[in-house]
């Protein structure tokens, strides 16, 4: 019997918290049924998880959610991007189409085919990213109905060196960059940000990568829904590409509890 992973997990936190640790891009695994439109052989497909996955990213999000003074919820994605990428947009305005990732990617980290040429991404946008969408909005509601706010700290990480697919990747590669939007992440919480992960070393702002994950219901539109992007750089706490966590990981989510009490106060 083949075991269908699930697509994601909706993880409870306390009632009055008004944070969500959402954390999209943390896993490698591909239903079977995916997996056959993928054009990589079993080795090249190992190596493009290493590269596309951040890695260990859903344990630094579990630590965290454990050590903080008031838990956290969590949103975690259990599939990998590889089989749509949630936090695209679905159409035309999302810039990495130009490179083959939009919501369904078509070309790897190194622009090379993933999928065949033509393929329709329609069939995984709706079996997959739309649910996710929709679940993922239903969380935030719930958070403002018990709190009257939320706030989604996204969870990511990157490599030291920029991989071909990276549009902006001749900026900054600082231990943490902070990826922010102008109408949803206020001064406060940026700021925030910046004295919890001053342990980890020095924090950037939107450089290699930029922008907040918000669901499109609430897009530009509730100010009671703030973001902010948390890019943590992969050698500060584990083994490239794809290898072991290390101790940084335990550092990193002592920092993230930080952030996620001093925006729950």
């Amino acid at each position: 019997m083949t075991v269908v992973p699930p697509a994601f997990d909706h993880l409870p936190g306390d009632p009055g918290s008004p944070v969500i640790l959402h954390v999209p891009h943390s896993s490698r695994e591909i239903p079977a049924d995916v997996r056959s439109g993928i054009v990589l052989d079993e080795a090249a497909l190992s190596r493009e998880l290493d590269h596309i996955t951040d890695s260990h990213t859903a344990s630094i999000a579990e630590a965290a959610a454990a050590a903080a003074g008031v838990t956290p919820w969590r949103f975690v994605n259990g599939l990998s991007r590889l089989v749509v990428d949630p936090e695209r947009f679905p159409d035309d305005r999302e810039e990495m189409l130009a490179v083959g990732m939009g919501a369904v990617y078509t070309r790897t980290t190194h622009r090379e085919p993933l999928r065949p040429t033509g393929t329709d991404p329609e069939p995984l946008i709706e079996r997959y990213f739309r649910p996710y969408a929709q679940a993922m909005t239903e969380a935030v509601a719930g958070r403002l109905a018990a709190t009257g706010r939320a706030v989604i700290i996204d969870v990511h990480s990157y490599p030291t060196d920029p991989l071909p697919y990276e549009l902006h990747g001749d900026g900054p590669r600082p231990p943490v960059c902070l990826g922010t939007d102008e109408f949803h992440t206020p001064p406060e919480l940026l700021a925030a940000a910046r004295e919890a992960f001053a342990p980890c070393g020095e924090t950037g702002l939107d450089s290699p990568f930029a922008g907040t994950y918000v669901p499109l219901e609430f897009y530009g539109t509730d100010a009671r829904v703030s973001a902010l992007m948390v890019e943590i750089r992969r050698d500060t706490y584990m083994t490239e590409p794809g290898g072991p966590a290390g101790p940084g990981l335990t550092r990193l989510a002592g920092a993230l509890a930080a952030l996620v009490d001093a925006v729950a106060r």
